[in-house]
């Protein structure tokens, strides 16, 4: 039983029970709306009784229409308030969502970034600070000694004044 194969239904066949479901779903579709026509007009009719026109006095009309304008303003407060819890708990869903999907999420590893000194400060202090500060104004300013340099003189005058014993002194006195 196990090793049974699967029948497989012909495309032909598979699009003729693709129609009939749509034709059935439409028809549903189409008794569903007829349905809640059928209930909004039993409500209002619940809700709103028919008004009686005919016979009143202008002062009965005037009651009528402050009492139909009273009604009024109290559905548009009911109708407010609720749009306002709507929209509460749309943002709060909003928020929600946005947190799931940080804790979801993978986050990327960062990478190391050089940043210059200035560059820090414009981020720190924003995009509007035009003012550039200069970090090397106020450390203390070393001389640096130059260097003694010696006298490039002639090799030969100095090559004669070397030789003999009196040059090889010279050198020995002045080493010490």
């Amino acid at each position: 039983m196990a090793d049974a194969p699967k029948r497989k239904i012909s495309s032909g066949r598979r699009l003729g029970l693709k129609i009939k479901m749509l034709y059935t779903a439409f028809d549903m579709l189409a008794v569903e709306k007829e349905d809640l026509d059928e209930e909004r007009k039993t409500t209002l009719a619940e809700r709103v009784p028919p008004l009686k026109l005919s016979g009143l006095s202008v002062q009965e009309l005037q009651d009528l229409c402050k009492d139909l304008h009273h009604k009024i303003d109290v559905v548009d407060e009911e109708r407010y308030d609720v749009m306002i819890k709507v929209e509460k708990l749309d943002k709060e869903m909003a928020d929600m969502k946005i947190k799931v999907m940080e804790l979801t999420r993978k986050k990327p590893t960062l990478k190391r970034v050089k940043i210059s000194a200035e560059q820090l400060l414009s981020v720190l202090l924003g995009s509007n600070q035009s003012k550039t500060i200069d970090f090397k104004a106020n450390l203390k300013t070393v001389k640096k000694e130059e260097e003694k340099k010696e006298e490039v003189t002639d090799w030969r005058k100095n090559v004669e004044a070397m030789s003999g014993m009196d040059g090889r002194k010279k050198m020995f006195d002045a080493g010490q």
